[in-house]
């Protein structure tokens, strides 16, 4: 048991030292944003440009990740975000396309880097339930490297010029690629065709979308990302406003970072709270999750919005990784993990993409913090009554293969 709980440990520190460095180079960016005048709002704009390469490239890191070793493509993910962070030290900083070519470079790292990180699961695991509890600290490692680099990644770029910020996120991406040595190279799958394999992507596609619970999984895993990337650049953006902060005082990113404390808990407490064979009640935490968001825009004390941030984040933590583990378990089996990956995170930052670009266009419209806050909880809401109606399908099926068993 020992030397199986090596590897995974090894995944868990290399996925910290990678995802602490994805959130720091966003303070960063925000940073240097700031310093050539632009306005809060750009930040969305730039933070597209991350998502853009999950869009692109999704038909083929999936197959990618399944071809080859998976801690290999942990090893090339690494290398192309580190590639994205020194692009910075080269370019003209006040130039937003320069800006947003580093930040999409970094963005082509993460979206090689992620299949391979929880297609490994799977393979690192015995059974089921050990995937579960496997999935829920990976994703509690994720969301403390979340906390730690908004909080002290945040601060750290606040407090220092962007070029040594930049030299460290570098160093820990090299690190994290370092570390990834300590996981064992399984085989790939040589007998993948990347050309016949990307046609095959949109049938995948269907495939899960046509299953009632990886349907749910999926269109549930993407409307919390969603909100979660919409918010964060949001919340960065009122927080100076609604609690009379200085924008640039690193208890901004303290502040923000308070949300990941929540998702910790709530990942950690997901296996006891909702029961894998039964999934969908995480819904309901979904629409915490709503309620507490449109609480946002009527709240001026420093104490209250950050036990709100707490909550949300809890809120979203347990209705997030029930649908995780579904979904990497079922989809293994109808279409392979690497694939099942590569597709939700299409979904996922295709959603993220277009809520950035709707909280942007409502801000530069309206310049109203408050009022893109709320929207995107009224967007959330819309996903949540969708997963509503797919839960009583799922039920539906259960419910008659009972009949069908007895």
């Amino acid at each position: 048991m020992k030397t199986r709980l090596q590897p995974l440990q090894a995944l868990y520190f290399t996925q910290f030292l990678s995802a602490f460095a994805d959130n720091m180079i966003l303070f960063v960016i925000a940073n240097l944003l700031r310093e050539n005048g632009f306005s809060p709002a750009m930040l969305a704009l730039v933070s597209i440009s991350f998502f853009l390469p999950y869009l692109i490239l999704a038909p083929l890191v999936g197959p990618f990740a399944d071809k080859h070793p998976k801690s290999l493509v942990l090893v090339i993910g690494n290398l192309i975000k580190a590639l994205g962070v020194l692009l910075l030290f080269f370019i003209d900083q006040s130039s937003i396309l320069l800006l947003m070519l580093c930040y999409f470079t970094v963005g082509v790292g993460a979206v090689v880097y992620s299949p391979a990180k929880y297609g490994i699961l799977p393979e690192l695991t015995k059974n089921e339930e050990e995937l579960f509890h496997a999935n829920a600290r990976i994703e509690a490692y994720t969301i403390i490297a979340i906390l730690t680099g908004i909080g002290g990644g945040g601060a750290i770029a606040s407090m220092t010029h962007p070029l040594l910020s930049s030299g460290i996120c570098l160093a820990l991406y090299l690190l994290s690629l370092g570390v990834t040595f300590f996981i064992p190279r399984m085989h790939g799958d040589a007998t993948i065709r990347y050309g016949a394999e990307a046609r095959r992507f949109f049938l995948d596609f269907g495939k899960l979308m046509k299953r009632p619970e990886t349907n749910f999984a999926l269109v549930g895993t993407g409307a919390f990302w969603m909100s979660s990337a919409v918010l964060r650049v949001a919340v960065l953006a009122w927080i100076p406003a609604a609690l009379a902060i200085d924008p640039q005082h690193f208890s901004v990113s303290l502040i923000l970072a308070t949300t990941s404390i929540g998702i910790i808990a709530g990942a950690f407490l997901a296996p006891k709270l909702i029961p894998l064979q039964k999934f969908t009640r995480s819904l309901l935490y979904g629409f915490g999750m709503f309620l507490v968001i449109v609480l946002f825009p009527w709240i001026h004390v420093t104490f209250i919005a950050i036990c709100l941030l707490l909550l949300v984040g809890f809120m979203g933590g347990v209705f997030i990784i029930p649908m995780n583990t579904v979904l990497q378990e079922e989809g293994k089996k109808m279409v392979g993990s690497g694939k099942t990956i590569a597709i939700q995170n299409f979904i996922e930052n295709f959603l993220m993409a277009a809520g950035s670009g709707i909280y942007y266009l409502f801000t530069y419209m309206s310049d109203s913090i408050s009022g893109a806050i709320v929207l995107q909880g009224l967007v959330l809401l819309l996903f949540l009554f969708y997963l509503a109606k797919m839960r009583r399908q799922i039920r539906g099926r259960t419910s008659m293969q009972s009949r069908s068993v007895s």
